[in-house]
C-alpha cells in the first residue's frame, strides 16, 4: 500500500463512520426537506468544501517549508529561522485578518461563488509564484534577473510579500462557504455543518501538513507549492459549474432559515450600515473576541508543536513520537472529532445553542494548558497537544462555520463571517510576532535544543484559554433573533 495510503487510511475510516452516525441521527422536527433537496444540497457543500480545505493546503505548506528550508544552510544559518516564519506569517495572517473590511460586503452583494473562485483563483497563483521562487533557489537557476543569492538573501522579504497577498485570496475561502452554505441550512441544523465544516477545516490541515511532508520527501521541494496550485484551479473549474448561491439558484424553493435575516425581505443594506448592525451586536463581538482567542491557541499547537520536538530531539525524543510522524493525520481526526462532537451536542443537547459547547471545549483547553506546562518535556506532550486541538478545532467550527451564519443571517453573513474569522487571524498574527519575541533563537543551536527555553510556548496559552472561557460563559444562552420575532418581544 502506497505511503499515502496507508496514512489516510485512519481518516477515510473515520469519515465513514461519522458519516453512518449523522445519517442516523433522526430528522430535526419542524424542518422538512425532499430526499432530492438533500442530494443537491451535499453537491453543492461537498467541492465547495474541498477547495477550502486545497486552500488550507495552499496557505500551511508555508510551515512545511520552513522546515525544509531550515535544513538548507545559508550563510553558516538555516535559510529560514524561526524568527523568519514568525515574520512571514505575522504579515500572511495580518492581511488576512483586515481583509474582511472588503471581502464581507463584497461577498454579501456578490455571493458565495463569486468569493470562492476569487480566493481559489487568486491563492492558485501566489502559490504558483512561491513555487517558482522556491524552484530558482534549490536549482540555483534564475529568476526574472534574480540568482540564487539574491533570492536566498531576500528569502523572508519575497516571501512575506508573496504569502501577504496569498493571505488576501485565502480570506475569501471561510466567507465564501459560509455565505453559500447559509441558505441551504435552516438554524436548528447547522450545528451539523458545524460539523461538516470541522471536517473540511481538518481535512485542509491533513493534505498540508502530512502531504506536504510526503511531498518535500519524495519530490523537489518547489512542488510543495505546484501541487496545490494545480489542485486549486482543478477545483475552481469544478466549482464553476457545480456550485450555486442558493437552492432557487439550482431549481430548489428558497425556505426561512430562522436566523438573524429572518422576516428581513428589504434590499440588502451598504456596507458601512451592515458593519455598524454586527458590530452593535455584543453576541457578534463577543464570538469575534472568542474566536480572536481560538486563532492564538490553535495556531500556537498547530505551528509549533513540531518545531519544538525537531529542535529539542537530542533532549527529548519526541521526533520519534507516532503524533510527530503523523501529525497532520492526527489533526485531522482531533478535528473531525471536535467539529463533530461539538455540532452534534449543539443542536441535539442545547437546542442549537453555540455557547455552551464553546465554553465547554474552552474549560478543556484551558484544563489542558495548565497540564502542558508540567508536561511539556515529556512523552505525554505529543497526545496532550492533540487533545487541546479537539476542542479549539471544535470551538472554531461551531463559531466561525455556524454562529455566524446564525447571528450574522444568510442576508449578512458575509460581513458576520468576515468580522469574526478577521479576529480568528488577529489572534495568529499576536501569537505570530509574540512567538517570534519569546521562543529560543534556533540560530544558536544550544539555545532551541534546551527544552527549559520554551516554557513561555505552553504558559502564554493559559491567560488566552482562560479569557476565551469567561467569554464563551457570556453567550450561554444566546439565539438568533430575527425581524419578526423581535416585533413580537
Amino acid at each position: 500500500m502506497p505511503v499515502w495510503m496507508d496514512k489516510f487510511a485512519p481518516i477515510a475510516i473515520l469519515l465513514v463512520v461519522v458519516g453512518i452516525v449523522i445519517s442516523r441521527l433522526p430528522r430535526v422536527e419542524g424542518v422538512e426537506h425532499s430526499d432530492a433537496f438533500r442530494r443537491r444540497r451535499v453537491m453543492n457543500w461537498l467541492p465547495l468544501g474541498l477547495t477550502y480545505a486545497f486552500l488550507y493546503m495552499g496557505r500551511y505548506n508555508i510551515k512545511v517549508s520552513q522546515h525544509a528550508f531550515g535544513d538548507i544552510e545559508f550563510n553558516g544559518a538555516p535559510m529560514m529561522t524561526n524568527s523568519d516564519f514568525a515574520t512571514i506569517f505575522f504579515w500572511g495572517t495580518a492581511i488576512y485578518g483586515s481583509s474582511f473590511l472588503i471581502n464581507g460586503p463584497l461577498t454579501d452583494r456578490l455571493g458565495g461563488k463569486f468569493a470562492i473562485l476569487v480566493g481559489a483563483g487568486g491563492a492558485a497563483v501566489m502559490n504558483l509564484l512561491m513555487g517558482l521562487v522556491t524552484q530558482a533557489i534549490v536549482n540555483d537557476t534564475p529568476l526574472l534577473g534574480m540568482d540564487k543569492t539574491l533570492l536566498a538573501t531576500n528569502l523572508t522579504t519575497i516571501f512575506s510579500a508573496l504569502y501577504a497577498i496569498n493571505m488576501y485570496f485565502q480570506s475569501f475561502g471561510a466567507v465564501a462557504i459560509v455565505k453559500c452554505n447559509a441558505p441551504w441550512f435552516h438554524v436548528r441544523e447547522r450545528g451539523v455543518f458545524g460539523a461538516i465544516f470541522g471536517i473540511l477545516i481538518s481535512l485542509g490541515i491533513y493534505f498540508a501538513f502530512d502531504v506536504g511532508y510526503m511531498i518535500i520527501e519524495s519530490m523537489s521541494l518547489e512542488n510543495l507549492f505546484f501541487i496545490p496550485t494545480v489542485l486549486l484551479v482543478a477545483f475552481w473549474l469544478i466549482d464553476v459549474f457545480v456550485v450555486r448561491n442558493t437552492p432557487g439558484g439550482a431549481g430548489f424553493d428558497d425556505f426561512d432559515t430562522a436566523d438573524a435575516s429572518s422576516g428581513d425581505e428589504g434590499p440588502q443594506l451598504g456596507a458601512i450600515a451592515v458593519f455598524k448592525l454586527m458590530l452593535g451586536n455584543p453576541v457578534i463581538i463577543i464570538i469575534a473576541s472568542i474566536e480572536f482567542c481560538s486563532g492564538f491557541l490553535r495556531q500556537a499547537i498547530m505551528q509549533w508543536f513540531r518545531s519544538y520536538a525537531k529542535q529539542t530531539d537530542a533532549v527529548l525524543g519526541l521526533k520519534d513520537s507516532f503524533v510527530y510522524d503523523n501529525w497532520g493525520m492526527l489533526l485531522c481526526c482531533a478535528g473531525i472529532m471536535g467539529g463533530v462532537v461539538a455540532g452534534v451536542i449543539s443542536d441535539r443537547v442545547f437546542q442549537s445553542r453555540r455557547g455552551p459547547v464553546a465554553a465547554i471545549l474552552y474549560g478543556g483547553m484551558l484544563i489542558g494548558s495548565i497540564i502542558m506546562t508540567f508536561t511539556y518535556q515529556t512523552d505525554f506532550l505529543p497526545w496532550l497537544v492533540i487533545l487541546m486541538s479537539v476542542c479549539v478545532i471544535g470551538v472554531h467550527g461551531m463559531l466561525s462555520g455556524t454562529a455566524s451564519m446564525d447571528f450574522g443571517g444568510k442576508k449578512n453573513v458575509g460581513v458576520a463571517v468576515g468580522i469574526i474569522d478577521g479576529f480568528v487571524y488577529a489572534g495568529t498574527a499576536v501569537m505570530s510576532i509574540t512567538y517570534g519575541i519569546i521562543l529560543p533563537d534556533d540560530t544558536i543551536q544550544e539555545v532551541a535544543a534546551n527544552p527549559d527555553n520554551w516554557f513561555s510556548w505552553p504558559v502564554s496559552m493559559i491567560p488566552i484559554s482562560l479569557l476565551g472561557l469567561v467569554l464563551a460563559t457570556r453567550i450561554w444562552n444566546a439565539t438568533p433573533k430575527g425581524k419578526q420575532s423581535k416585533k413580537a418581544s
